[in-house]
Parts: structure tokens; C-alpha cells; sequence
């Protein structure tokens, strides 16, 4: 379960960037997108409103001063009679016998408003304004208005994205903290808690269908576990019976052959019993302060004496040695089966290196590690059921150590180059684990 929902939530090859910025930049356009449409329709209806304004006056004053010509009265407002720089289309409508009005532009961009009536005598009455100072300057001040306006808009839109993809991205980096605690084995943790909140939204969604589906998994890795462990369990006592009737026949290569798969059955058994309990998480250590260098030299030494032990910088630490010497008797023979001598044991404070100068390991299992029933390629498989470093790297769990795997090469030479060797080292902590699995903040004597 813990490698299945950790691929889930650490394979991601896509390009990381914050939800809040994301959320923040989409509001931001969208607001500026807004207020240009909405101030370039203010500034229009407005400008629109203002000449409608001025062509009004202009038609009054025009009107005003037909009358005032007609009684040969004296001309006020600057109107001219047949002012020849009157517009063309202007004089068109005019000279079909009715009043009109005539927007051009005029220089530096300011309208000129024309006004021009038809007079009994066949003559044209006009008169030219120009857009007033006054009404200049409430559209500098209107289009002032709307840019500041503009502005704040999209500032507060930002702010406002900032706010909400902050809260949004909050829950889900507690979401994201809590699968994957889910992940490495906490299965007491549940991601709709951990993310809180009273608001429900997508996100709680989301919480329960992670919750639902690492429950899924672990009932039916459960499930697994628990046949797998009953199979192994029933079948211990045909095998010893095996085993038994195997002594009993008469001496002779038969017999030879009989009982060494008895016993490698039996040996098979016993190793999927132990990684069915592994599996169940229920293991502790049983802790003793030992002296590593001194611990792994005697258990080397009693293992095979071919292998050379090398303690670079002993050191006290608080473990348990039964499964720390499943763990290193696992790597040595590991190293014996799929290497090649010579093989090297080196201790330096509380790191242990187990290296042979075989084909190295296999790049699926440098890649995703131990697997049950894998033994790796071709030119490393050899015999075995890929049980013995799954049981190691389990036993490295309960002791709160971290296992890794590598291959040596030549230095600065490409990864198509045989290994000269592989390399499995072993780190343990620095605070030993409790009888609960924590790990408490205690000085030790050792280094």
C-alpha cells in the first residue's frame, strides 16, 4: 500500500506552479478585461452625451439668431451668413430646406460643433463652436476616474484571488501532507480531518474519495496479507513432516536431493510468514545498546570468514540486534547469490556498507526497490524468490533505519557502462524507535 499511494502522489512530471497565483492572475484578467470594456462604454456614452449637449445649444443659439437677422436686428454668437467654410455635408442638408447640425474633428482632437439654418432670402445662417473647455475637462477628469478605477479593480481582483487561492491552497497542502503520511504507513490518519475547515467544498470531496480509497487498499492489502499468512501458516506443519519422512530414507543422492528442497521450501515458508508480519506494521524492536563495529565484526566472522570487515569509526547505538543481523546476514546473502567476491562489510559511525563486485543491482529495483518475487534481471537473478531484501528492508522499517541501493561505476562514466559492483547501505537513526514506533529525542553515548 505504502509503494502503491506513494507513486500516486510523488510521480508528477508536470511543471509546479501555486494555485494562488494561478487563481489570483485569472481574476486579475478577467477584472481588467472588465473595466476596460466598461470605462471605453462610459467614456463613449459620455463623450456621445456631451456633443448631444452642445448640438442643442448650437441650435438654440442658431435659432436665436435667425430671428434676430430676419428683424435686422444685429448678429450676436459669432454666427456668419454663406461662410464658406462650412462643411460640405453640412451645406447639403441645409440647402434641402432644414435645419441641421455637424460634428467634424477639429485640431488636437477637440470636436468643432457646426449649426446652420436656411434663410427666407436663399442665404445659409451658421454658426461654429468649438467643444467647450469646460466639457474638455470633465472628460480628462471621467477618463482619470475610470483609469484609477480601472486600476483598483484589478488590484483588489488580485487580492481577492490571492485570498481565496490561499485558503484553497492551504487545504489542499495539508490534504496533500496528510495522503501522504497515509502513504508511509500512518493508517490512523484521515485527510478529511486534517484538512478542517467549516466551509465543504471540492475539496472535502476530494479528502473523502482519498480517505475511501487508502481504506480500499488497506482492507484488501489486509485481505492479502492475511491469506498469504495462513497459506504459509498451514503449510509449516507438511513441510516439517516433509522434512521429517526426508531424514528417515536411506543415505544416498536421492535423500540429498529430497531434503535440500524440503528445506528450501521450508525456508520459503518461513520468509513469507515473516514478510506477512512485516506487512501487518504490528512489528517493534526490541532495543539493546550495542557497539556496532565490534557487534557486525563477530556476526561477519560467524557467517563467512571470507568476508573482509573494515570499522572506519565505531559507535554505540540503541537497536535491536536480532533484526539488524537479519538485516546484514539478508544483504550478505544477497551479495554471495547474485555478486561476486570479493564481497566488503565497512562500518563508519552508524552507516553499514555491504558491497560485492557482481553485475550490480537491477535497475527496476534501484528505481522502486524491493519487490516480493522479483529477483531482478537476468544477469543477477540466479536462484532465490526476491524475499530476502524485502524481508531486509522491512526489518530497516521497524528498526527506523533507511536502506538504499547502488551500483558502482568508474567516475564520470554513463549509465550504459556495467556496474562494477553493487552497494547496500544501511542507515541507522540517530534516536532509537520505542516499543510504539516513535522515535523519542534522547542523548546516546556513541556517535
Amino acid at each position: 500500500m505504502r509503494g502503491i499511494l506513494g507513486r500516486l502522489i510523488t510521480d508528477d512530471p508536470a511543471i509546479r506552479t501555486g494555485l494562488r497565483w494561478k487563481l489570483s492572475a485569472a481574476i486579475a484578467l478577467v477584472g481588467a478585461l472588465v473595466a476596460i470594456a466598461l470605462s471605453l462604454v462610459v467614456h463613449n456614452a459620455a463623450r456621445v452625451s456631451m456633443l448631444d449637449n452642445s448640438r442643442d445649444l448650437a441650435i438654440e443659439r442658431i435659432q436665436v439668431a435667425q430671428r434676430m437677422y430676419e428683424s435686422g436686428r444685429t448678429q450676436t454668437f459669432g454666427v456668419k451668413v454663406d461662410d464658406p467654410t462650412i462643411p460640405r455635408d453640412l451645406l447639403q442638408k441645409v440647402m434641402k430646406g432644414r435645419r441641421a447640425t455637424y460634428v467634424s474633428e477639429g485640431a488636437h482632437g477637440v470636436p468643432d460643433i457646426w449649426a446652420a439654418v436656411p434663410l427666407k432670402d436663399g442665404r445659409v445662417l451658421s454658426l461654429h463652436t468649438r467643444f467647450t473647455d469646460r466639457s474638455a475637462d470633465v472628460m480628462k477628469d471621467l477618463d482619470q476616474a475610470l483609469i484609477i478605477g480601472s486600476i483598483a479593480v484589478v488590484l483588489g481582483g488580485s487580492a481577492l484571488g490571492v485570498l481565496i487561492g490561499g485558503q484553497l491552497s492551504r487545504r489542499l497542502r495539508k490534504a496533500a501532507a496528510a495522503a501522504n503520511r497515509v502513504a508511509k504507513g500512518e493508517t490512523d490518519v484521515r485527510v478529511r480531518e486534517a484538512i478542517g475547515g467549516v466551509v465543504r467544498d471540492e475539496t472535502d470531496d476530494l479528502a473523502r474519495a482519498v480517505d475511501a480509497m487508502a481504506d480500499a487498499l488497506r482492507l484488501r492489502l489486509e485481505a492479502e496479507r492475511r491469506v498469504t499468512a495462513d497459506i504459509a501458516h498451514e503449510l509449516r506443519t507438511p513441510v516439517t513432516g516433509l522434512i521429517t519422512a526426508a531424514e528417515l530414507l536411506p543415505p544416498g543422492r536421492p535423500t540429498e536431493l529430497v531434503l535440500d528442497r524440503a528445506q528450501a521450501l521450508r525456508t520459503l515458508v518461513e520468509d513469507v510468514l515473516e514478510v506477512a508480519r512485516l506487512d501487518g506494521a504490528s512489528e517493534r524492536a526490541e532495543l539493546q545498546d550495542i557497539m556496532l563495529g565490534e557487534f557486525i565484526t563477530r556476526r561477519v566472522a560467524a557467517k563467512d570468514a571470507d568476508v573482509e570487515v573494515r570499522v572506519i569509526h565505531e559507535s554505540e547505538v540503541t537497536t535491536d540486534p536480532r533484526r539488524l543481523e537479519r538485516v546484514l546476514f539478508n544483504l550478505l546473502a544477497n551479495a554471495a547469490r547474485h555478486g561476486k567476491p570479493p564481497i566488503e562489510v565497512s562500518v563508519e559511525g552508524r552507516v553499514i556498507r555491504v558491497r560485492d563486485h557482481g553485475p550490480g543491482f537491477p535497475e527496476e529495483l534501484l528505481a522502486q526497490g524491493p519487490s516480493r518475487f522479483r529477483t531482478g534481471s537476468s544477469d543477477r537473478s540466479g536462484q532465490g524468490h526476491g524475499l530476502g531484501l524485502t524481508i531486509a528492508a522491512g526489518q530497516a522499517r521497524v528498526l527506523g533505519a533507511r536502506l538504499t541501493f547502488r551500483n558502482v561505476r568508474p567516475a564520470g562514466a554513463p549509465e550504459d557502462v556495467p556496474a562494477e559492483g553493487a552497494v547496500a547501505v544501511l542507515w541507522l537513526p540517530e534516536h532509537a524507535p520505542t516499543n510504539t514506533g516513535s522515535f523519542p529525542r534522547l542523548p546516546l553515548s556513541g556517535g
